[in-house]
């Protein structure tokens, strides 16, 4: 497979710049993975494809306004510090731009010098490891200096910046947002667990795959960037008896679905655990922690098109993203949704 074998076309308008005022006024496609059959719904008609005994399984995590623009000390050049990774205590992995300005002993001071960066080590592909000096608390500091870290594809200016956050955020850590879930309010979730579905909460730090391309022909060479999850014991054992019930377990996004399936592969059954994660999921991969997925339009060639054409089939994938293309959905973070049942 090469990684030509995911490439649609996708007119550029179609591209959602901004959300919608409604969370769950998005549209829905339903995919039916065994036949191929497409629906054209709302978001809000999600309830009437869940059932009484499933599980919706979400990814709690939450964005870091990790976007910071700051200047080098030493001759006051704009800098671009995207933290992607807290590796211990202060010290961060970091996408910088541009690169070529920042080496070790380098430093980016942000808010007239309110939080400093001194990078420590250099790598490839712009990445950066900073020590960040600061007095405080670091999190209280990034809201008043950092930006939500949007997509490069994203134009517009973000007015809200809790839009790019869902409503059951919880765990900090994430570069970018879990964007299936965008698309959820409290009340639909509440109308959901009314109906006897679970909701339950998985964590995986969204981190620098997110942002690189596939730079690799041949899809089996390429590698994941790890990223950390985890599972606490009352919802693997509750996973567990619904698989054990005959019930579906549903995903919420492609992150909550490598944190089911890597737990799954790497412990055969759900349980209380935490780690990092590379797990890569394209056609032929075996699928043993989830029974459908809840996700938004993927870009061309993204691993997250691999992600969805190995739940329902390539071909059935890339005629539903045609049938969107031509029914004019909205694609990628700030778009339309898909349900793969």
């Amino acid at each position: 497979m090469t990684i030509d074998d995911f490439d649609y076309e996708l007119p550029e308008e179609l591209i959602a710049q901004t959300p919608l005022k409604v969370r769950d006024s998005s549209r829905l496609m339903v995919l039916d993975k065994m036949t191929g059959e497409v629906e054209h719904k709302h978001f809000s008609d999600i309830i009437d494809y869940l059932n009484e005994g499933d599980a919706l399984v979400l990814n709690d995590t939450k964005v870091l306004p990790a976007r910071l623009i700051g200047v080098k000390e030493e001759t006051g050049a704009v800098i671009e510090v995207l933290l992607l990774k807290n590796l211990e205590k202060d010290n961060w992995e970091c996408l910088v731009k541009p690169a070529r300005r920042i080496k070790v002993g380098t430093i980016v001071s942000f808010g007239d010098g309110k939080l400093k960066a001194r990078c420590i080590a250099e790598f490839d592909e712009g990445i950066r490891h900073f020590e960040l000096l600061y007095e405080g608390i670091l999190m209280e500091i990034l809201e008043e200096l950092g930006t939500m870290p949007l997509p490069p594809y994203i134009h517009e200016k973000l007015e809200d910046q809790g839009r790019y956050q869902t409503v059951y955020a919880k765990e900090v850590g994430s570069a970018a947002a879990p964007t299936a879930g965008l698309h959820f309010t409290e009340d639909l979730l509440q109308k959901i667990r009314d109906k006897g579905v679970s909701v339950c909460f998985v964590t995986l730090h969204v981190g620098l795959g997110t942002f690189r391309p596939v730079s690799v022909s041949n899809v089996e060479e390429h590698e994941m960037h790890s990223e950390f999850y985890s599972m606490k014991q009352d919802v693997a054992d509750l996973l567990n008896q619904t698989k054990k019930n005959g019930g579906r377990i549903i995903a919420v996004g492609t992150t909550t679905t490598r944190t089911l399936e890597t737990i799954q592969r790497d412990y055969g059954q759900f349980c209380e655990c935490s780690g990092w994660t590379n797990i890569f999921i394209y056609p032929g991969f075996t699928f043993r922690g989830i029974d459908g997925l809840i996700t938004n339009f993927h870009l061309p060639k993204s691993t997250l098109v691999m992600l969805v054409s190995a739940l329902a089939g390539r071909e059935a994938i890339l005629n539903a993203y045609k049938i969107a293309v031509a029914e004019q959905y909205r694609f990628f973070s700030f778009g339309d949704a898909m349900f793969i049942k």
